[in-house]
């Protein structure tokens, strides 16, 4: 596209840099596993609860931290001093489509991103984008530089959404609203009201967070957003766009998550009594086989579904990686014979939710792959140039658009009791 097109920074201004956790062990597939690395490093003493911990640079057990804003803090003393009682591990986008569990105490966690514990809520939705979208939040539209790295592009939407907290091996990451309960949409000031004009009919946030998903795609000057300027063309994005959205969050504004048609729903055929020893398919029956255990059908779609980006850090899933087999490693990574320390304590028998969940990922990945040839057909006809935006006094985005809002509405625990300066 034309250096002319908007990008995801112009139209999105606020961007935060992803979660670094510093240590592997405070996140996991299965909650009940990250109580018992808790209480088997709280009952840990001296050189051995720092082996367990893991220091790094910036935490170590005898270091002390604010409490997360929004999460009941075990303690905001060292943990070597005071570690508390184990605080309630939260929901996490983990890797792409993996959504895992957090132990929400920054004692633990290098570089948390405060402000966004700040906008965590029901009604939030994050953008995440991947390498291949840009090498950092907003970074090649304000340097000039070209993304670095090429990846093929997944076959579903160029973006990842997620309700939950984006915490794992993730690209930079925008809210779409700047403050709890929905508040202040993360968008340029102007945007909503020139498109509500522009195509006869309000435009909320989510209807744009919508369009990015069905036009957006990854260019050399970061994700570009071509914004129409023909009403039809808006419409049919959006429709396309709601129906991306809703299979990414898996249902939207409380309804039902979206299903494949009767015969193509996955089922689970044989129980997976024992731990599975392997992940497996056969093309001829549609079955995925983790052990003894079935579910079937699973289309070749799901099965080869890839990671999308560029390769991940050392560790991490990367673009090449089937999203299947990357989300049974990971469940499996405890019992690896180089599984070391915390990381070493996992559930001695697979859970049944993973098998619940497994069949809504399976159902995740063949949706979107049953609407990339749509999304890759899609065109957004006459455009609204960046030109015209400016001219519109839309763009570029004002300095403090791009600076996270004040949203404290509570005074928040600090270090040692004391409490946090804003």
């Amino acid at each position: 596209m034309s250096d002319d097109v908007p990008l995801l920074d112009d139209l999105m201004p606020w961007a935060v840099s992803g979660l670094r956790l510093g240590r592997t062990w405070i996140a996991a597939p299965d909650p009940a596993a990250l109580r018992t690395r808790w209480s088997v490093l709280a009952g840990a003493e001296g050189a051995e609860r720092e082996r367990l911990f893991r220091p790094t640079r910036l935490r170590s057990a005898a270091a002390g931290a604010a409490a997360l804003p929004g999460q009941r803090s075990a303690s905001t003393a060292g943990f070597a001093d005071a570690p508390g009682p184990c605080p309630e591990p939260v929901r996490v986008l983990y890797t792409p489509f993996d959504e895992q569990w957090l132990l929400p105490d920054q004692r633990l966690i290098d570089a948390s991103r405060p402000q966004l514990w700040r906008v965590l809520d029901g009604d939030q939705l994050f953008t995440v984008e991947t390498p291949a979208a840009g090498t950092g939040p907003g970074s090649h539209a304000r340097s000039g530089a070209p993304a670095t790295g090429s990846a093929r592009p997944a076959p579903g939407p160029g973006l990842l959404v997620t309700r939950h907290l984006p915490a794992g091996r993730l690209g930079g990451i925008r809210p779409l609203h700047r403050r709890p309960g929905g508040a202040e949409p993360n968008l340029t000031p102007g945007l909503l009201p020139l498109l509500a004009d522009r195509y006869g009919g309000p435009v909320a946030p989510q209807d744009v967070l919508c369009w990015i998903l069905a036009a957006g795609r990854p260019g050399p000057r970061g994700h570009e957003v071509p914004l129409t300027a023909d009403p039809e063309r808006w419409r049919a994005g959006l429709d396309l766009g709601r129906r991306l959205l809703a299979v990414q969050v898996r249902g939207v504004a409380g309804g039902e998550p979206p299903r494949l048609p009767g015969g193509r729903r996955p089922y689970v055929r044989s129980a997976i009594r024992a731990w599975p020893d392997g992940l497996d398919w056969d093309p001829e029956t549609e079955t995925l086989s983790l052990g003894s255990g079935t579910v079937s059908p699973v289309p070749r779609t799901a099965w080869e579904y890839e990671m999308p980006g560029a390769p991940a850090a050392s560790g991490g899933a990367g673009a090449g990686t089937r999203v299947l087999r990357a989300w049974f490693d990971a469940r499996c990574a405890h019992r690896d014979p180089g599984a070391e320390g915390l990381d070493a304590l996992g559930p001695a028998e697979w859970p049944q939710a993973w098998t619940s969940e497994l069949l809504a990922l399976v159902t995740t990945l063949a949706l979107l792959a049953d609407l990339a040839p749509e999304r890759e057909a899609f065109t957004p006809g006459p455009l609204l140039s960046r030109a015209g935006l400016t001219a519109a006094g839309v763009l570029p985005a004002p300095d403090w658009s791009r600076r996270p809002a004040s949203v404290l509405d509570h005074r928040e625990e600090g270090p040692g009791g004391q409490f946090a300066l804003l």
